[in-house]
């Protein structure tokens, strides 16, 4: 077999009578980043120099990932709720399962909701620019939770015969594939993805007006997305043969292109 990407033989952490599952800590750790990157984002922009990210963080952060499992098990019911489907497996997060465009949408209106309360007490900027702050710090996010998934050795993609390959141990591969060693890395493929917007909106987010910063977040990561999710084998919901989550990227692609559109258009 040509030289491949080896899977991880241990998926936690063992300290005494406590057990960290890596999934969790890659995602614990993208959260951390998301934050102080984001703070210092903010701060930079806001009156004062008094930066709110952390509190409004408190609230946001687990409404986000109450919203990514919401979103993974409304769309893989079958894994939980189907035959030989375990219901009580909806909450071990740490398995893995984290629907990225439901801890967004409801990570994002908790963090709404919690910046206009705050927005009573202190002077603030609009929250268009808080959102934008935040948004490299998430996408840096993004590209670490990535590698919970390398640790779970799950959501890799079609077969592959090349060095960058993922090497899947023949209990992880899925039905119909036991004879295939190598797959795509779909995991790394966005992990590189969210790297690369991320530094490019820094790079050009001076030149954007309020708010256009986190819909080209939208629209890049949905693009990147949309062929990731194209290679993927693992199982899904499908609509008129696509899988739900190129419909999602779609959506999101041609509303997030409008809504630019229309944002070019404001007078600052």
């Amino acid at each position: 077999m040509i030289r491949a990407i080896p899977s991880p033989t241990i998926s936690t952490l063992e300290l005494g009578p406590f057990t960290f599952h890596h999934y969790a800590l890659c995602i614990i750790a993208g959260i951390a980043i998301a934050i102080w990157l984001g703070d210092k984002r903010f701060c930079a922009r806001a009156i004062n120099g008094k930066s709110v990210v952390s509190e409004v963080a408190i609230t946001a952060v687990p409404f986000g990932i109450l919203g990514g499992r919401i979103y993974h098990v409304i769309t893989s019911p079958d894994a939980y709720f189907g035959a030989g489907g375990h219901p009580l497996d909806a909450f071990k997060i740490w398995q893995g399962g984290l629907g990225i465009w439901g801890a967004i949408s409801l990570g994002a209106a908790a963090a709404w909701f919690r910046y206009g309360q705050l927005l009573k007490k202190i002077e603030l900027p609009p929250f268009a620019i808080f959102l934008d702050s935040l948004v490299p710090g998430v996408l840096f996010a993004q590209a670490i939770g990535r590698f919970g998934n390398w640790f779970n050795i799950e959501l890799f993609g079609r077969p592959l015969q090349a060095p960058w390959a993922l090497e899947v141990p023949l209990r992880f591969r899925p039905s119909g594939y036991s004879a295939v060693e190598t797959f795509h890395p779909t995991f790394l493929y966005e992990s590189i993805w969210c790297t690369l917007l991320a530094f490019v909106l820094i790079k050009y987010a001076h030149r954007l007006k309020p708010g256009q910063t986190f819909t080209l977040y939208a629209l890049g990561y949905s693009i990147g997305r949309l062929v990731i999710e194209s290679i993927r084998i693992d199982t899904a919901h499908t609509i008129a043969g696509l899988r739900l989550n190129i419909w999602v990227s779609l959506l999101v692609i041609v509303g997030a292109a409008l809504t630019f559109a229309r944002q070019s258009k404001k007078v600052q």
